[in-house]
């Protein structure tokens, strides 16, 4: 398994940031109702929580959230005994990205045993003055690939060197706009879910061939029906 290095050298310093997905063998990351995705198996869980492990920050939409209504948290005791001895605190930080702040208090999210963070729009933020529910509200300056840039950089001076990404595909799309994504972990799972409508890795507008998001393979592996990809992403020098 290759650990998350630290962000590199830039004008802006940001987070490292590793996207981390499982998807059906057709490129879903979830079905036509984007419901949560339960079709990975206890290698993939175990995959993903070995990557959180070592995050300081861990960042997914509001779809994300609305579809499990919880987040993953660090149980297994190495990996806990892991970020003690980084002098990380037992939880990485779940950061929760919405614009309207249309968040139900009574997930059960809300009530583990984690810091939570919010990223979201003035709009959003107001919907949570007062409240403790997050122990940061970050307000998102433009939905643009330059707003994502100075919400990294915030990220990186409150102590977030390393990040890991969830999705949706949405939020994936806004990063890799943005120049912001450096790892990609993916898990092709042994199952077909079709649908034109149904959300992949990365959704939004998407790229032209003339000009796609390019990568470069560090590793795959195969455990039992599954594939696990594991590509760098390939910065051009102005990002």
């Amino acid at each position: 398994m290759v650990k998350i290095m630290p962000p590199p050298c830039s004008p802006a310093p940001r987070p490292y940031t590793t996207v981390i997905l499982a998807m059906s063998a057709d490129g879903k990351i979830s079905d036509r109702d984007r419901q949560a995705a339960r079709f990975s198996s206890a290698a993939d869980l175990h995959h993903l929580e070995t990557q959180i492990a070592q995050a300081d920050g861990v960042l997914f939409g509001a779809n994300t959230l609305r579809a499990y209504g919880t987040c993953l948290t660090v149980r297994q005791p190495a990996l806990l005994g892991a970020r003690s001895q980084r002098q990380q605190p037992p939880q990485p930080i779940q950061m929760v990205c919405s614009g309207s702040g249309k968040l139900d208090p009574k997930w059960r999210f809300f009530q583990q045993a984690v810091p939570r963070w919010l990223i979201t729009t003035a709009l959003g933020a107001k919907r949570w003055q007062g409240q403790a529910a997050f122990e940061q509200v970050l307000t998102l300056s433009a939905s643009s690939p330059s707003g994502w840039r100075v919400m990294a950089q915030t990220l990186r001076e409150q102590g977030v060197e390393t990040l890991a990404l969830l999705g949706g595909g949405t939020l994936v799309a806004a990063w890799l706009a943005a120049g912001l994504v450096d790892e990609l972990y993916l898990t092709v799972c042994p199952l077909l879910m079709g649908g034109a409508g149904s959300p992949t890795p990365v959704d939004g507008a998407g790229q032209l061939m003339t000009a796609p998001w390019p990568l470069t393979l560090i590793s795959a592996k195969t455990v039992g029906s599954e594939v696990f990809l594991h590509y760098r992403y390939s910065h051009d020098p102005g990002d």
